[in-house]
């Protein structure tokens, strides 16, 4: 019985005890390049934050600057003067409203989205690759059974050809086992062309270039081994822990707080203010107090008439706050439905592979029954190709069935 616990799930590709599969997926961690873009967001998220709670406190601000100008006279000479000045000017915005407050609110709840965008891209990733990885695994063993069937059907071509040197059959027995021959020949290349993409797309996922992978999956292995059973517990502990439910909540969160932002617009904004400087003729005048001066008060500002713009902004940002809630609502469906979807899949792929088990062992038996029969005279050639024809596709669903039973686990973990 597989655990579902928080811990299992966040490394859940473990639970399938394949070495390889396990370093790929490590690999494309470290070096995927949409992981490192959500790792990026996440960094300028952090400084936007830094910057909005940055307005919270005064603000100091120092200048300096040196003059000289000349004025022309009569005289041959002119005047010439210099002026040296030097100051500090400070503001704070004391935030009677809360403006400010909502605006610190809104930037804290877009980084924490950013840091629920990249887990969301850590688990499609990892979901991403394990898929690739068994799309490589059932290709490889779909390859390795056409290409044995190739071999048995060559041997009955053979057999069907010595049979009709010594005048048992027809030329039209021949041609027929020719023909199912060759038919098995001419789907080898489209195998080997999907196993190639696939091999590419691993590459690509761990941000390297095509045939990265091929030497390390050259060898062909069994599937990862799925557990009969997993534990799944109960709907609400998926959406707590799904990163892209908490990332729609806090987009939501940030968009409630940009309301308060817009509605703090229709409130006076109250600021102190206060500066010193010193300016002088002579830079030795800088250190004199005798040239210093000082200012400190309030500031009063209100935006009294401005044609409704205020209120238009408060209603956009009230519209996008519905959105926001219903991008919330439609990711908490989404997220019930993928996951309810999973559960089905893997339970009733389970279901058709061990049904395909038995018809293979069926298959099995038959085919080596028709060519027997068929050696010894007692069928045509017609029931030996039908049974071989059976044979191909039945092993062939039950390679593709096993690899779908482990994708779909894999879907379930992510829809967990």
């Amino acid at each position: 019985r597989a655990d579902a616990s928080k811990d299992s799930l966040a490394s859940w590709w473990a639970n399938l005890d394949d070495p390889t599969l396990v370093a790929l997926i490590e690999t494309a961690l470290k070096n995927n390049k949409d992981l490192k873009q959500a790792a990026s967001r996440i960094r300028e998220a952090r400084a936007q934050r830094g910057v909005t709670e940055a307005r919270l406190w005064p603000s100091v601000d120092g200048s300096g600057s040196y003059t000289r100008t000349r004025t022309e006279n009569n005289s041959e000479t002119g005047t010439s003067r210099e002026l040296f000045a030097a100051g500090l000017d400070a503001g704070w915005e004391i935030d009677l409203f809360g403006g400010l407050r909502r605006a610190t609110e809104a930037s804290r709840a877009s980084y924490e989205a950013s840091q629920e965008d990249y887990l969301s891209v850590h688990v499609s990733l990892a979901a991403e690759v394990a898929l690739n990885y068994i799309d490589v695994r059932t290709l490889q063993e779909r390859l390795a059974i056409t290409e044995e069937n190739l071999r048995l059907q060559t041997e009955t071509w053979e057999l069907t050809t010595y049979r009709l040197k010594a005048g048992l059959v027809t030329q039209f027995d021949v041609d027929r086992a020719k023909t199912n021959m060759e038919e098995t020949r001419a789907s080898i290349p489209t195998v080997a062309t999907r196993l190639a993409a696939a091999k590419n797309r691993l590459s690509t996922l761990m941000g390297e270039y095509p045939g990265y992978v091929d030497a390390k999956l050259e060898e062909a292995k069994e599937l990862p081994l799925a557990p009969v059973e997993i534990a799944l517990g109960v709907p609400a502990e998926t959406l707590r822990r799904r990163p892209d439910v908490r990332g729609a909540e806090r987009e939501l969160a940030a968009q409630t707080a940009k309301v308060g932002v817009a509605t703090a617009e229709l409130y006076p904004k109250l600021s102190l203010m206060g500066s010193i400087g010193i300016d002088a003729t002579s830079f030795a005048g800088l250190f004199s107090a005798n040239n210093r001066g000082f200012g400190i008060g309030p500031r009063f500002s209100w935006n009294i008439f401005n044609a409704g713009a205020v209120r238009s902004n408060i209603e956009i940002q009230s519209a996008r706050q519905e959105q926001a809630l219903l991008e919330y609502e439609k990711t908490i469906l989404a997220a019930l439905e993928e996951a309810e979807n999973a559960i089905t899949a893997y339970v009733n792929e389970q279901k058709r592979a061990r049904s395909l088990n038995d018809a293979m062992t069926s298959a099995t038996d038959s085919t080596k029954l028709a060519l027997v029969q068929y050696k010894s005279g007692l069928i045509d050639f017609q029931a030996v190709l039908d049974a071989q024809r059976t044979y191909l596709s039945v092993r062939d669903n039950l390679a593709t069935s096993k690899g779908t039973v482990v994708a779909n686990l894999v879907r379930l973990y992510k829809a967990l």
